[in-house]
């Protein structure tokens, strides 16, 4: 099949993608109804117009309500100024914003080579990939906290560490998953960006806890051990290796905690490979994966963690095997052990993501998307030799990875790239409610219109 070149052509492709993209996410998965979002909306105007308690609240009709830390509560606040309908319409914007720059970092500026054409497409295909489908649907938070994180792995990328934290640090302090992304600065010896990023997350925990003090005192000595609040761990939609335990009939904690343990030396290992050689993209990744098997609950649309994984790949120029995992990624086929996941074909089919996130922990390539180390400046001399008219000399430079050739480097005396890793220019450098199915079962399914 021959792709069109002419822009006639182009459109008219995108536009038959278009339609195919609607359609299936009009039929297949079936909306989720902003189930999340009522969940948070309803939890805030309780607390905030009707006196009631952040974590007695449920939607009517389910036994789902809030389950996040108090400080997620707060920075929802502003919605108890907003009617249902105008707070669904500021959760779509928000996470539109917070895509945009998750793309902009992850793609960084290749994606201007490929002009409206290559955006097109790419937002089609955004478009299918389940865990980003469920997560508008839901009005879920998780593609904000994703966008916080990275913005900080762009600063440390970029030799702009001063303020690197401050959006890990927010993350974690949203939801718990993020603050692994803590111990990635420790393993990587960013004393500072660890900080800021710990100051910051014990900051807005305080900050908490002075707004709603019996709610904070609430989850950290009750609710957050409790994980039926979220939902049953065997649950299909519950991809991480808690949830494959659970799905095997496996409740034995001690197990869990075994298999968390080894997962997270595995991480230590790759992770500080990947820092040490300034591969900060492939660094994040790594943590993203991690964190998506050691939580004891990753619904589906927790998945949207596997992005950077995924960026890594195109970058280290094998994007069949990224166009792949992409694709099963985007064909809700977990679902179809939704009823029954025992025997072989369950174990293998109903934990596919699983298997997915863990497959990229132990293989993502490391150092092949390498983005530049802190930047050293030049100093320069403040006379200037004199021309000679013998022909100049130039001296060959060894090849590396982001170089340029000698003679450039001989003429101007200075050094550059089209950085990769997160995509960025290399730095000079001489080196109420949805319907749900009956209450014991999370209401994540593809025939169901809700969610964690």
């Amino acid at each position: 099949m021959r792709l069109p070149r002419t822009d006639r052509g182009r459109a008219l492709l995108v536009a038959a993608i278009a339609v195919v993209v609607i359609v299936f996410t009009a039929t297949v998965p079936l909306l989720r109804d902003w189930f999340d979002l009522r969940v948070y909306y309803g939890a805030v105007d309780t607390w905030v117009h009707h006196g009631g308690r952040i974590y007695d609240y449920r939607v009517p009709g389910t036994t789902y309500g809030f389950t996040y830390p108090p400080f997620a509560a707060v920075a929802m606040l502003p919605m108890a100024l907003l009617g249902l309908h105008a707070a669904i319409a500021v959760a779509l914007l928000l996470n539109l914003g917070a895509l945009a720059v998750v793309v902009r970092i992850l793609a960084g500026r290749s994606w201007r080579k490929y002009g409206w054409y290559g955006c097109a497409l790419g937002a089609c295909a955004l478009a299918l990939f389940e865990p980003l489908r469920d997560t508008f649907s839901f009005g879920q938070v998780n593609i904000l906290l994703l966008a916080l994180v990275l913005f900080d792995s762009w600063l440390l990328a970029t030799g702009r560490g001063r303020w690197a934290g401050v959006g890990i640090g927010l993350a974690a302090a949203i939801k718990l998953t993020p603050a692994l992304f803590i111990l990635l600065l420790l393993l990587a010896r960013r004393w500072r960006a660890a900080a800021v990023a710990s100051v910051v997350a014990v900051a807005a925990t305080g900050l908490a806890g002075l707004v709603a003090p019996d709610a904070s005192r609430f989850y950290w000595t009750d609710a957050m051990w409790d994980t039926t609040r979220i939902g049953r761990l065997d649950y299909v939609s519950n991809q991480s290796v808690q949830g494959i335990l659970a799905r095997l009939g496996e409740t034995d904690r001690a197990v869990w905690a075994a298999v968390v343990v080894v997962l997270l030396g595995v991480w230590a290992v790759r992770a500080r490979r990947a820092v040490a050689v300034g591969d900060w993209a492939a660094a994040f990744a790594l943590t993203g994966l991690t964190a998506c098997l050691i939580s004891p609950i990753t619904w589906v649309h927790h998945l949207v963690w596997l992005l950077p994984a995924f960026a890594v790949l195109v970058r280290a120029r094998q994007p069949r095997i990224a166009a792949g995992l992409y694709a099963v990624l985007c064909t809700s086929v977990v679902w179809l052990w939704f009823d029954d996941a025992s025997g072989i074909d369950g174990f293998l089919g109903s934990n596919t993501y699983a298997w997915i996130t863990l497959g990229l922990l132990l293989w993502l390539p490391v150092g092949q998307s390498r983005v530049s180390r802190m930047p050293i400046r030049r100093t320069t001399s403040t006379t200037t030799a004199a021309p000679s008219t013998a022909a100049p000399a130039i001296t060959p430079v060894a090849a590396q990875s982001g170089s340029v050739s000698g003679a450039a480097v001989a003429t101007t005396g200075t050094v550059s790239g089209s950085g990769a890793g997160l995509g960025l220019a290399r730095n000079a450098s001489s080196d109420p409610t949805g319907s749900t199915r009956p209450a014991a079962s999370k209401p994540q399914s593809s025939n169901d219109r809700a969610s964690s």
